[in-house]
């Protein structure tokens, strides 16, 4: 493994003659010409690295230009080979970010330059004649027999099934020297470390802080307020490897070692709401976690659907995914909110068992028994949830408990510790809910 480091470079162009003597066409053509100039403008950690390397890892905070630069490879790699793929987290990240966010593929690529996008082929068609294949993590079967010369991987610290790189690098096998880019936050996957370790693997780190100049001020003042100062702002914005918090109930290695593909057949599925008190910007998220009892007697934490929103948008949610689920109930904490929840989940659906739970204990007091389920091993995950296991691995008992992991704890309380025959409640009449504050 070796590492780059730089400084940013300051490049200022040099005209020869005057610039308001220039006729029109040639001053738009100049504008044109260091408007998509990515040797300009580029810092040079966004640059390709020199040397012989298979993978080209940014581990860099949030707001760092990792999506500028992985656009920008693959645009400078489409000039010369033929199949340059893309491979994000989701299909929706790899549409509104990889393809069509500010900093996209789209975006980036002067007109000339600028590929068709068919989202109904999952491809993006360059001028040239080369292709880029999109492929999600979500759906790593997909890359099964696909072969590549160069490939882009987004946010792969994010990704709720790992073996989607397995599979990536089977097919990274076209051309002379395949090679992958690698753009994330730092995450203490084991996915991450093995490619942080790989001695074919070059790795630049970089922090919010070196794009400060390219950030509108807003956005770097909500990220600094969110996070700085804090262990999260180490990894969000310093963009360090963090390893588990100590006194945790949760610890990574604890969680993916009996994390599985997938669920055997389920004999019961709840869905968990933990609700935010508000629903204005500067809310809490509500809490949405399904997690089923397998006929094995496990555990299995199912989705992750958390949200921030009004109550009518979260309970729509969650009587959402209990249709999809077929989840025989939804269960939800009757302190915060009171009789809430239970209204307004029958104001979206009267018909959807719901059963109220009730915090008579200490929030340390709930977690426990369900942590001592987890190293039982008698809890998996079904797939990666990253910001459900970031907050339980950063929870330590004493702290305010976050929305998901309380979600969490819900739903396995009431599959586990909780007798199944216990009353369900019916709101037959549910009220109208009126504005939230």
């Amino acid at each position: 493994m070796s590492t780059t480091t730089s400084t940013s470079r300051n490049l200022t162009p040099r005209f020869a003659g005057s610039w308001v003597s220039w006729p029109l066409e040639k001053k738009q053509a100049l504008q044109k010409q260091l408007r998509y100039s990515w040797n300009l403008w580029a810092r040079e950690k966004q640059t390709l690295p020199d040397g012989d390397w298979t993978t080209w890892l940014i581990l860099a905070g949030r707001g760092f230009g990792k999506t500028r630069a992985g656009a920008e490879t693959v645009r400078i790699w489409a000039r010369d080979f033929h199949y340059v793929n893309l491979l994000g987290a989701t299909a929706d990240d790899a549409r509104d970010i990889m393809i069509e966010g500010e900093s996209g593929i789209l975006a980036i690529c002067p007109p000339d330059e600028r590929p068709l996008y068919l989202p109904s082929k999952r491809q993006l068609a360059w001028p040239n004649g080369a292709k880029s294949l999109i492929f999600t993590a979500d759906e790593p079967e997909r890359l099964r027999g696909k072969q590549h010369q160069k490939l882009w991987c987004d946010e792969l610290g994010s990704w709720r099934y790992p073996e989607a790189w397995d599979q990536a690098r089977l097919g990274l096998r076209l051309g002379t020297n395949p090679q992958a880019l690698v753009t994330t936050t730092p995450k203490p996957t084991k996915l991450v470390k093995e490619i942080l370790t790989d001695p074919t693997t070059v790795v630049t780190r970089g922090s919010t802080y070196e794009n400060r100049a390219n950030l509108a001020g807003a956005f770097f003042e909500a990220v600094i307020r969110k996070y700085e100062g804090t262990r999260l702002g180490r990894q969000e914005l310093l963009a360090e490897l963090l390893t588990d918090t100590p006194g945790a109930l949760w610890t990574y290695e604890l969680i993916d070692a009996f994390r599985v593909t997938q669920a055997p057949e389920l004999v019961r599925v709840v869905v968990a709401i933990d609700p935010a008190v508000t629903s204005n910007e500067g809310s809490d998220e509500t809490g949405i976690v399904v997690a089923g009892l397998g006929l094995d007697g496990e555990g299995y934490v199912l989705e992750d659907r958390t949200l921030r929103g009004t109550p009518a948008e979260w309970a729509t949610e969650a009587v959402s995914v209990y249709h999809e689920r077929m989840a025989d109930r939804i269960v939800g904490e009757a302190n915060n909110g009171g009789e809430m929840v239970g209204y307004t989940v029958a104001t979206i659906d009267p018909a959807a068992s719901y059963k109220p739970v009730h915090a008579s204990r200490g929030k340390q007091t709930r977690a426990e028994p369900i942590s001592a389920l987890y190293e039982q091993g008698r809890i998996h995950h079904v797939g990666t949830f990253p910001e459900l296991e970031d907050q339980m691995m950063g929870w330590v008992p004493g702290m305010k408990s976050p929305d998901r992991m309380d979600a969490l704890v819900w739903g396995f309380t009431e599959l586990f510790l909780e007798a199944p025959e216990d009353e369900l409640v019916y709101y037959d009449d549910p009220v109208t809910i009126g504005p939230q504050i």
